[in-house]
């Protein structure tokens, strides 16, 4: 496992989450009936304690770069997605309590 894969698949992770995690919120925006900007819907997540609803939604695309990166046998690069994942497990972890 090289760290330079290892660390390019993390930030794969992070920012398939942060991307996951717009877009979520984006079509949060849309169903609420009034078109709200994904500030806006951000805003009200973090008001309403369902951030981390959010965040895990998000991380719906780490799955996908996960097992891009192993069909590909990129393995370094899955394990840095998968420590990503945990990542952000942990964090959404300590954002609800």
């Amino acid at each position: 496992m090289t760290k330079k894969e290892f660390l390019q698949g993390f930030i794969v992770g992070l920012l398939a989450n942060i991307i996951g995690l717009f877009t979520a919120g984006v079509i949060l925006g849309k169903l609420s009936g009034r078109s709200d900007s994904i500030f806006k819907v951000l805003e009200v997540a973090q008001s309403e304690n369902f951030m981390g609803k959010l965040i895990s939604l998000g991380a719906i695309l780490n799955l996908v770069c996960f097992f891009y990166f192993i069909r590909k046998k990129q393995d370094s690069r899955a394990g840095g997605v998968l420590a990503a994942t945990i990542l952000i497990a942990v964090a959404t972890f300590l954002i609800k309590l």
